[in-house]
């Protein structure tokens, strides 16, 4: 379906590492620039999906609204904008194609503000196809939105964002830390079934996915548990520690 309509269905996560000094040149040349660490989620534009792009955001800080220069605002676009927007996320607008000869960055502005009510000054101008303005992202991503706000003594609950099936390592389930710490080798439970699972495997995507052994709080990775089949990974689905007792998350 992704390839036929030319659109992102399931939400696609991956781990980047950044370095960044911000503007401080005089500390970055006394001292080690600070490594990031970034979690992406595209999630689906479309408005057939708006349940798995809303479950996304759930496990997100802050949102990039990309829009094409040429075509302006659409419908999707106004649609997961007010789902950010209802999950108070930090939206950064980002105005894309800009090297497309029908390109109109301004009219694009016009729109933002119009509609959204975002600052014009706050928008990126890129060009996906050319690189241009795209040095820029990054360093918005760390400067604009804030970093999770779990907390790690807390026990662990974590949310279920998608799953699929591997034909060798069984129903692979992403999944975002929102308190608490899981490591590989724990007994893990659903809030939504009451299974009880074993986390066989525990990592990242980087952006195949890599092993370490222990997810964080605030990290997006990849869980596999022995599930069967995707129908026990209900995508909004709280996973915890088994024998605790948790809140499930709204």
């Amino acid at each position: 379906v992704e390839r036929e309509r030319g659109i992102t269905v399931k939400a696609q996560t991956a781990t980047m590492f950044y370095r960044y000094d911000g503007h401080d040149s005089e500390r970055s040349r006394n001292t080690e620039v600070p490594t990031f660490l970034l979690n992406l989620i595209d999630t689906p534009g479309h408005v057939d999906f708006s349940y798995e792009v809303s479950r996304s955001l759930a496990a997100c800080q802050g949102a990039l609204l990309v829009v094409d220069a040429a075509q302006g605002v659409q419908a999707q676009t106004v649609a997961n904008f007010y789902l950010a927007f209802e999950s108070n996320l930090t939206i950064i607008p980002v105005i894309n194609k800009i090297d497309q000869p029908t390109a109109e960055p301004d009219r694009v502005k016009a729109q933002l503000k119009s509609l959204f009510d975002l600052d014009p000054k706050d928008a990126l101008l890129t060009s996906a196809k050319t690189g241009e303005g795209l040095v820029h992202l990054l360093p918005a991503v760390i400067e604009r939105i804030p970093h999770p706000q779990g907390k790690t003594e807390s026990p662990l609950r974590m949310l279920l964002l998608d799953s699929y099936y591997d034909e060798y390592k069984g129903v692979i389930c992403h999944v975002a830390i929102v308190d608490g710490t899981l490591k590989k080798g724990e007994k893990i439970a659903s809030a939504a079934t009451g299974q009880v699972y074993d986390a066989l495997d525990v990592g990242i995507m980087h952006p195949e996915l890599t092993p370490t052994g222990i997810l964080l709080t605030g990290q997006v990775g990849y869980l596999v548990s022995g599930m069967r089949t995707t129908k026990e990974a209900r995508v909004g689905d709280t996973l915890f520690h088994a024998r605790s007792v948790v809140q499930p998350l709204p």
